[in-house]
C-alpha cells in the first residue's frame, strides 16, 4: 500500500516537472505566435503598417512618455495607456529591431521632462493639484529629425494606429513632400491692379508652403513631374486639353489629387472690368474638370448650387443692413463631417459658399466616400439664381428640400480608365519615350471638393494687424481640412491604407439592454404612481366640495378612508419600484456569475477534456504499437516442440 502511495506521489511530481518543461519549451517554440480573437481584430495591424515596418532602412527611436502615478485618478486614461503601449510593443516586435521603444515616466523637474518638451510632447495640468500628465509619443531618426504626438486623445482612438505610423513614416522619409499647386484664383498674393495695392497670400496657401515644398504650376503644362507627391487643383477653369491630358496620365500612374471645383466661385475675378462691373458679375465663374471626373466615376453639375436650410448661415451683404439667412452659405458642423475618416474626424466645423454637390456615377467601380455632407433639409438650386443676388431671403421662395443628404466633398479610390482611351486629344503631342496609359497602373487617390470658396480667408479666419505683423485667428476648420488632406495624400500608399479602426473600449451591450428594459418598467411604474396621485387628489377635492361645513379642517370618514387607501397604494407601488430595481441588479449579477462560471470553470474544463481526449487517444495508439503481433500470440508449444493438441 505504502509502495503504491509512494509511486503515486512520484508520478505526480514527475507529471508536474513534465508540465513545467513542456510550458518552457512551448514558450520558446511558439514565441511571437499570436491569435487575435477580438471581434474587430484590435491587435491585428493593417497590411500597410506591416509594409511600412518592413521597408525601414534605419532604426527609429520611439519614446512613449506616460505619467503613471498622475493617471491613477483617471481610469479611462490609464486603460487607454495600456492599449497604446500594447500597440507600440506589437509594432516594435514586428519591426525586428528597426523600432526601438523606450517607456519613460517623466518625473517633475527632471531631464526626461525637459526632453519630452523639446521633442514636442506636452504636459496637461491636472486641476489645482500641481501635477502634470504626460501621455504622448516622440520619435527620432539618425539625422536628428523628430516628430511627435503631443497627447494621445482617447476620443481619437480609432486613428491610433494611423497616428503612430504617420510619425514612423515621417521619420523614415524626412524630406518634405513636393506639392504641385495649380490655381486660377489669386491665392499667392502679389500686386492687385484693381486696388493698386499688394495682396497677402491666402492663409491656406501660406500654411501649405510651411508644411510642404509647394511648386506652382501653370495651366499651359503638358506634363506633371512624377516627383510631385500631390497635385492640388483649385478652381481649374478652362484648362486646355494638354493640361487635362497631363492630369489624366498623372492620375493613372498613381498620382494623388486634391481638387476644388465650383459651380460659382465668389473669388473668381477673371472677368473683372472696372468700367463694367455688371459684366464681371455675369461672367462664367464655374469650373468642372471634365471629362476627367466622369472618367473617374464622379458626377458633378456646375450649373447647380446646393442649398441647405439646416446649416444656412446669416450673412450681411451691405454695411449697415441686418444679417439675412443665406441657403447657399453653409456652416457644416460635426453632423456633416465624416467621423470615420482621418481627414474630417477631428474637425469641428467647415464653412462653404455657393458649393455644388457630388454623386457617384451610375455603374462606376470606384469607392465613393463622402467627407462633407449637407443635412436632409437640402435641395439643389440653379446657379443662375445666385448671380447678382441682392436679397438672399429670396432663395427660400420655392425651396423644396428633397430629404436627401448631398456630398460636398468626397474621397474617391479605385482603378479607373483614361478619359482619353483613343490616346492624346487632338492637337496634343505625346511625351517622347512615354507610352500613353489607358487604365490605372495604381489605384486612383482623389479627394474632390465641390467648392473653392472654402479656401478663401473670409470663410474661416479673422485677420488682425499687430505692429505691422499679420495675425490670423481661425474660427472654422477649413484650413485643417486642407492640411489633413495634404498630409494624408502625401504619405505612401501604405500609410493611406491605414484607416480608422474600431474602438478598444466596448460597452457591455447585454447589461445595457437589461438596464434599459428595467428603466422602462421603472418609468412606467412612476407614471402609474403619478396618475394615481392625481386621481386621489381629485377625489379628495370632490369630497371636500360636498361638505356643508366649508370652514372645518377635520376630515370626514370618507376622506380619511380615501387618504389611507392612497397611502397604502403609494407604499405598494414604491415597493414594486424597489422590486424592479432589485430584479435589474439580480439580472446583471446573474449574467456576471454566468460569465465567471464560463471563464473560470467551463473554458478550462473544456481545454482539460480536450487534453484528456488527446492523451487517451495517444495512449491507445502507444498500446497498439507495443502489443505483439498476432503471429507471436500463437497456441502454446508442447515440450516435444509441437503444438498441444
Amino acid at each position: 500500500m505504502n509502495k503504491r502511495l509512494t509511486m503515486g506521489a512520484g508520478a505526480l511530481i514527475a507529471l508536474a516537472l513534465l508540465l513545467a518543461g513542456i510550458t518552457i519549451l512551448l514558450n520558446r517554440a511558439v514565441r511571437g505566435w499570436r491569435i487575435d480573437l477580438t471581434q474587430n481584430h484590435l491587435y491585428t495591424t493593417a497590411p500597410g503598417t506591416d509594409r511600412i515596418l518592413e521597408s525601414l532602412k534605419e532604426p527609429i527611436n520611439l519614446y512613449f512618455y506616460f505619467s503613471s502615478a498622475a493617471a491613477d485618478q483617471y481610469p479611462q486614461i490609464k486603460t487607454y495607456a495600456g492599449r497604446v503601449q500594447d500597440l507600440l510593443d506589437e509594432l516594435a516586435d514586428r519591426a525586428h529591431g528597426k523600432l526601438r521603444l523606450h517607456i519613460i515616466d517623466p518625473q517633475p523637474f527632471s531631464d526626461d521632462e525637459d526632453r519630452a518638451s523639446d521633442l514636442g510632447v506636452r504636459a496637461v495640468p491636472l486641476g489645482s493639484t500641481g501635477q502634470s500628465l504626460y501621455f504622448g509619443l516622440a520619435g527620432t531618426n539618425s539625422t536628428d529629425g523628430h516628430a511627435a504626438i503631443a497627447f494621445f486623445d482617447p476620443n481619437q482612438e480609432r486613428f491610433l494606429e494611423y497616428d503612430i505610423m504617420k510619425v514612423v513614416y515621417q521619420l523614415a522619409t524626412p524630406e518634405k513632400p513636393v506639392i504641385g499647386w495649380l490655381s486660377s484664383l489669386p491665392m499667392q498674393g502679389g500686386f492687385d491692379p484693381a486696388t493698386g495695392q499688394t495682396r497677402e497670400p491666402w492663409v491656406v496657401f501660406d500654411q501649405a508652403q510651411q508644411l510642404f515644398k509647394v511648386q506652382t504650376l501653370e495651366s499651359s503644362l503638358t506634363r506633371i513631374d512624377p516627383s510631385i507627391r500631390v497635385l492640388v487643383l483649385v478652381h481649374p477653369k478652362n484648362l486646355p486639353p494638354a493640361a487635362l491630358y497631363a492630369i489624366d496620365q498623372y492620375a493613372l500612374s498613381g498620382g494623388r489629387i486634391l481638387a476644388f471645383v465650383d459651380p460659382l466661385s465668389e473669388q473668381d475675378t477673371s472677368g473683372a472690368d472696372p468700367s463694367n462691373p455688371v459684366a464681371a458679375l455675369t461672367a462664367d465663374r464655374s469650373s468642372h474638370l471634365e471629362p476627367l471626373l466622369s472618367a473617374w466615376g464622379v458626377d458633378f453639375d456646375p450649373k447647380e448650387v446646393i442649398g441647405d436650410a439646416e446649416h444656412a448661415l446669416s450673412v450681411t451683404l451691405r454695411e449697415g443692413e441686418a444679417p439675412v439667412r443665406h441657403l447657399g452659405v453653409l456652416g457644416l458642423d460635426r453632423s456633416s463631417l465624416n467621423p470615420t475618416d482621418v481627414i474630417t474626424a477631428g474637425l469641428s466645423s467647415v464653412n462653404v459658399a455657393t458649393a455644388g454637390y457630388l454623386q457617384p456615377k451610375p455603374g462606376a467601380t470606384v469607392k465613393f466616400e463622402p467627407l462633407l455632407q449637407t443635412g436632409a433639409d437640402s435641395a439643389p438650386i440653379a446657379a443662375s439664381r445666385f448671380v447678382m443676388l441682392s436679397d438672399p431671403s429670396t432663395l427660400e421662395d420655392g425651396f423644396r428640400p428633397t430629404g436627401q443628404r448631398y456630398a460636398i466633398a468626397a474621397r474617391v479610390t479605385g482603378m479607373v480608365k483614361s478619359a482619353y482611351p483613343a490616346g492624346p486629344p487632338a492637337g496634343v503631342q505625346p511625351i517622347p519615350g512615354e507610352t500613353p496609359l489607358k487604365a490605372s497602373v495604381q489605384p486612383l487617390n482623389l479627394i474632390v471638393v465641390a467648392d473653392s470658396d472654402m479656401l478663401a480667408d473670409f470663410l474661416w479666419v479673422r485677420e488682425q494687424d499687430l505692429l505691422g505683423q499679420r495675425l490670423v485667428q481661425p474660427w472654422a476648420s477649413n484650413g485643417d481640412f486642407v492640411s489633413n488632406a495634404l498630409d494624408n495624400l502625401s504619405g505612401s500608399d501604405d500609410l493611406i491604407s491605414v484607416r480608422g479602426r474600431a474602438a478598444f473600449t466596448r460597452p457591455f451591450t447585454r447589461v445595457e439592454q437589461l438596464r434599459a428594459a428595467a428603466d422602462e418598467r421603472y418609468r412606467a411604474k412612476e407614471q402609474e404612481l403619478e396618475t394615481e396621485l392625481h386621481q386621489t387628489e381629485d377625489k379628495l377635492s370632490a369630497l371636500q366640495s360636498q361638505r356643508n361645513d366649508k370652514t372645518a379642517l377635520i376630515l370626514t370618514p370618507q376622506q380619511e378612508q380615501e387618504l389611507e387607501q392612497f397611502q397604502q397604494d403609494r407604499g405598494r407601488i414604491r415597493k414594486q419600484l424597489r422590486a424592479v430595481q432589485l430584479s435589474l441588479n439580480e439580472d446583471i449579477n446573474r449574467l456576471g456569475t454566468t460569465l465567471e462560471v464560463i471563464n473560470i470553470i467551463a473554458v478550462p474544463a473544456l481545454f482539460a477534456a480536450i487534453a484528456l481526449l488527446i492523451g487517451w487517444r495517444r495512449r491507445r495508439r502507444m498500446s497498439a504499437l507495443a502489443r505483439p503481433p498476432a503471429s507471436a500470440r500463437s497456441a502454446p508449444v508442447s515440450a516435444a516442440g509441437g503444438p498441444d493438441r
